[in-house]
C-alpha cells in the first residue's frame, strides 16, 4: 500500500494554501508528514527544506483577510509520505 513509485515527488517548498504558488494539489491527494528538528508536527502550513524553515499558525490570531497569522520557525525539515 505504501508504494512510493506511484507517489509524486515531494517538492522542496510546499504550502497548504491553494492560493499560494507553492501549492501542489497532486501531493495533497496523499497524506504528507513533516518532521521538524526530529519531531513530527501536525500544524505546518508551509515548509522549505533547502532553507530550513516551516510556517505554523500563531494561536487563534487572524490577519485582516481572515487567514491565520503564521510564525516562521527555523531548523531541520524533513517531508515524507505517511
Amino acid at each position: 500500500m505504501n508504494d512510493t513509485t506511484q507517489l509524486p515527488p515531494l517538492p522542496d517548498r510546499l504550502s497548504t494554501d491553494p492560493r499560494s504558488p507553492h501549492h501542489v494539489a497532486a501531493v495533497f491527494e496523499h497524506d504528507v508528514g513533516i518532521r521538524f528538528n526530529g519531531k513530527e508536527r501536525q500544524d505546518v502550513t508551509e515548509y522549505c527544506i533547502s532553507e530550513g524553515w516551516i510556517k505554523v499558525p500563531a494561536g487563534k490570531t487572524l490577519d485582516r483577510k481572515g487567514q491565520p497569522m503564521l510564525i516562521k520557525l527555523k531548523g531541520t525539515v524533513e517531508a515524507f509520505y505517511l
